[in-house]
């Protein structure tokens, strides 16, 4: 009788800690919380505040790294210790296809981006690679448009990047692109990065305009071109053990709040471009628009070498290169 009510109290134990646990999604991501500087900052804030409000559901945030890296929260998503992480390019460790949205010169502009991921081709990746990871794309954001700096001359053609020493994330597709641009690529840790260009290890890098001022690198570099070779994409991703438990209702609210949490952080990404530009002006920094037929150069050094590369990687999953391909082609007829 008495391990008869042993296991009785312990089974009701666990059956609360799973009630209890469902009531709670914790939320991570590696960006800071202030959201008028982090576009993950205001998508998790938004996305907290809409849950809240329409369900009884609490949602815990835990940002800047506070859970680990990227790819930490990432499998911490996929083993539910975190029910919601918010994440960018670690992604396509997990579900390779994903690394066809880093191929350079893709993306005319953001609105044909958010065509594309909002539209078929998101809908159909994020099937794609729930069924490879176990993880629900509630909705996509955005790291935004990455750029060049250096600090020995203006860049207006891939020839002038002959020569010139460009730290890139220690990803093959980087060092792919920037190799095909006639750059040196040099794979070089993010807490390094200050350090090397102030001490000429490397003549410039490549990110976007918030992350190019936020940490002021105009002390380090004087000129800025605005090539948008990468438009980074963020995931909004859930486990979908923790979404499949909610009800119809929480789980309606969640995917509501998702959305408006990825273009709420759209919103932040693209003001602070912009207002970053002038800043980085002010700042002394000369910046460069490439022409259309400089960018057209641009584009046909770099894409082919870089998709070439993907298609060989991919496998059977380089079908995405072109599904991706003529996505774009068919936003970029409405702008």
């Amino acid at each position: 009788m008495k391990r008869t009510l042993t296991a009785a109290v312990a089974a009701a134990t666990l059956i609360a800690a799973a009630n209890a646990s469902a009531q709670t999604l914790r939320f991570a991501h590696v960006d800071p919380d202030d959201w008028t500087t982090s576009k993950k900052g205001a998508a998790g804030q938004v996305f907290k505040n809409l849950v809240e409000a329409e369900t009884d559901l609490t949602v815990e945030v835990y940002p800047a790294g506070a859970l680990g890296g990227e790819t930490e929260l990432i499998e911490g998503a996929q083993d539910g210790t975190i029910s919601i992480a918010m994440v960018s390019g670690a992604y396509a460790n997990f579900c390779p296809a994903v690394a066809v949205t880093d191929i350079p010169y893709t993306f005319p502009s953001a609105p044909v981006a958010w065509q594309v991921m909002d539209g078929e081709f998101g809908t159909a990746l994020a099937e794609h690679c729930l069924q490879q990871t176990g993880l629900r794309t509630l909705a996509y954001g955005e790291t935004g448009f990455r750029h060049f700096t250096n600090s020995v001359r203006p860049i207006n053609s891939p020839e002038d990047m002959q020569g010139l020493k460009f730290r890139v994330q220690t990803i093959p597709l980087y060092l792919e692109m920037v190799s095909a641009l006639g750059g040196e690529p040099q794979g070089i840790a993010w807490g390094e990065v200050p350090t090397a260009l102030a001490t000429g290890v490397v003549d410039g890098q490549e990110n976007p305009i918030s992350v190019i001022y936020g940490n002021n690198f105009y002390e380090f570099q004087d000129y800025l071109t605005l090539d948008r070779h990468v438009y980074g994409v963020d995931h909004l991703l859930i486990n979908d053990e923790i979404f499949q438990s909610l009800s119809e209702e929480e789980q309606a609210a969640v995917k509501r709040a998702a959305v408006v949490a990825g273009t709420t952080g759209r919103a932040i990404q693209q003001f602070n471009s912009a207002e970053g530009i002038t800043k980085l002006e002010a700042e002394g920094m000369e910046i460069t628009q490439p022409t259309a037929e400089q960018m057209e150069a641009f584009r046909a050094a770099a894409q082919p070498p870089v998709q070439a590369y993907l298609t060989e990687e991919l496998g059977d999953d380089a079908e995405w290169i072109e599904r991706l391909s003529s996505a774009v082609e068919e936003a970029s007829a409405r702008f």
